[in-house]
């Protein structure tokens, strides 16, 4: 919901890069609202390490 209110109002994008920008910027502000912890997050987590080892970091 939250990302339909920021895109809703511009008429178009001059690239996707754009639209990318946007899209992060909202979820950066968005994320601080949230308080409920992620389920299942460490499954997930998981998963992730699996598919994408080279990419992650630990923490």
């Amino acid at each position: 919901m939250s990302l339909c209110k920021v895109t809703k109002n511009r008429g178009h994008f001059p690239s996707d890069e754009a639209i990318f920008k946007l899209i992060y910027l909202a979820l950066k502000n968005i994320a601080k609202k949230w308080t409920k912890p992620i389920r299942d997050w460490k499954s997930a987590l998981n998963q992730f390490s699996i598919m994408f080892d080279d990419r992650l970091s630990t923490f």
